[in-house]
């Protein structure tokens, strides 16, 4: 699979997770902030929508009642009652608690210690331990560049120590090997001595699981702990365990100096409760968020911005970090640089814009981390912009020649409909993507022409970018 490709495969990132939470507590934040005071009837009425919308998405009731206390005391304080935008305060405040529902601020990894510094992962059977050691290895050796080793200390499950095998291969991590023979205790005591002697700056141990949770794998896992010395213990869990995953994290946060969280499978069906009450009954940060099955489908976790994508408020600062990440600036430096010469943009050009645009998610997933007006149907756009439609658009490209790319106009009847077959898809989606590219060609040749300004005006007017319609 294409990087691209791999990219659209985590385009869900959190918003399947968290959508209907979001839907319910924007409707009601919208609700509130239209008003021209804040009365004990519209707060109290505004307070159940909160309830009943974190009740349906499986967050612990003890949480739901100290969430709701805390903002009923906040908002008939007379901060709010004095306010000229009562409602606008008090969706302020709604976020302000779902902030520090969340954690309050993004923590990372400690790497501060002589290397080298140890992560242990524990959970359940089944969390998605082993893909997780895998794709926090890719996350530190791509964004911190560190030399990392990985150990799986699951000598119950002969598939799990070749999976870990295997996917150190593919991330780029050393590995250091262990059997269904081995005591686990051992098996940590020489990765630790690999470690050093390989001048690995991190080491990643996999822990064994069970289904439940119970006293001999609670023992194990203490003892390769204490063997460890681990720095950082992280709890791993399936974002669609339900309240079984709250039971679960009490019971290790009792059993390990637990340092943070990892949330797995946050792309699937999961409602979001667990997300909001594993970090309030542990008091431990969130440090990461699973969000596909690919080895880079790994996102850290920012409160703040969390809580303002749950509200539908978006999260910009994601989204442009994204773009400085998977945004190719050699490629963009090199369109612009032939726009400024006053060579047309082609069909090629259109195709990596589309590949780029499919790395970050499509353009719906891009949507979800802008600030939406209430007035504006989200899902229609979101719908109208998914990954599916630019994987289309990019088979019509590739099924083109290079002369048809550089010279769009040649594509006459029979081009057409050998194009469309190539592609797998009918004339008309070739027509379309053709017109489309007609308006953005137009839109390019203005920013040569004008800069941005004149761009900003064609937008306004009607001409939006291909996967934008």
């Amino acid at each position: 699979m294409s990087p691209a490709a791999a990219g659209s495969c985590n385009g869900a990132r959190i918003r399947a997770m968290f959508e209907n939470l979001t839907d319910r507590l924007s409707a009601a934040a919208r609700t509130l902030s239209g008003k021209g005071r804040i009365t004990e009837s519209n707060v109290k009425d505004t307070l159940r929508q909160v309830r009943l919308a974190l009740l349906e998405a499986d967050v612990a009731l003890p949480v739901v009642k100290s969430f709701i206390d805390r903002i009923r005391a906040q908002a008939v304080g007379e901060a709010v009652s004095k306010s000229l935008a009562p409602g606008q305060v008090l969706v302020k405040i709604i976020h302000s608690e779902l902030v520090t529902l969340l954690g309050n601020t993004h923590t990372p990894i400690d790497l501060k210690v002589q290397p080298p510094a140890v992560i242990l992962l524990a959970g359940l059977q089944g969390a998605g331990k082993t893909t997780t050691a895998a794709k926090l290895a890719k996350r530190l050796i791509d964004k911190e560049k560190k030399r990392v080793m990985l150990v799986s200390v699951d000598v119950y499950r002969p598939a799990a120590i070749l999976q870990l095998q295997t996917l150190a291969g593919e991330v780029g991590a050393l590995h250091c090997p262990s059997s269904v023979d081995d005591k686990p205790v051992e098996i940590v005591a020489r990765a630790l001595h690999d470690a050093r002697r390989s001048h690995a700056d991190v080491l990643i141990i996999d822990t064994a699981g069970r289904l439940h949770v119970d006293d001999d794998m609670m023992r194990e896992v203490e003892a390769v702990h204490a063997q460890s010395g681990a720095n950082e213990t992280l709890f791993v869990v399936d974002s669609m365990a339900g309240q079984d995953a709250v039971n679960a994290a009490t019971a290790f946060d009792g059993s390990l100096p637990l340092t943070g969280i990892i949330l797995t499978k946050a792309d699937g069906d999961a409602k979001g409760g667990v997300a909001l009450s594993v970090r309030e009954i542990t008091g431990k940060p969130i440090r990461f968020l699973g969000v596909g099955e690919k080895v880079d489908a790994l996102e850290a976790f920012h409160p703040e911005r969390m809580a303002s994508r749950i509200l539908g408020m978006g999260d910009v600062l994601s989204l442009v970090e994204e773009i400085e990440d998977k945004v190719s600036k050699e490629k963009t430096e090199k369109l612009a640089k032939k726009l400024r010469k006053g060579h047309g943009f082609d069909l090629s050009d259109l195709k990596d814009q589309l590949e780029q645009m499919m790395n970050m998610g499509g353009m719906a997933a891009m949507l979800e981390k802008l600030p939406i007006p209430g007035n504006v149907n989200a899902a229609a756009l979101k719908n109208g912009a998914n990954e599916q439609q630019l994987k289309r658009q990019v088979a019509i490209i590739n099924s083109m020649t290079p002369a048809e790319r550089q010279f769009p106009k040649t594509i006459n009847g029979s081009r057409k409909k050998r194009i469309a077959t190539g592609a797998g898809l009918q004339i008309q989606d070739v027509n379309r993507l053709l017109k489309q590219f007609t308006q953005m060609e137009k839109m390019m040749r203005k920013m040569s022409r004008g800069g941005m300004k004149k761009m900003m005006r064609g937008m306004s007017a009607g001409g939006m970018p291909p996967g934008m319609r």
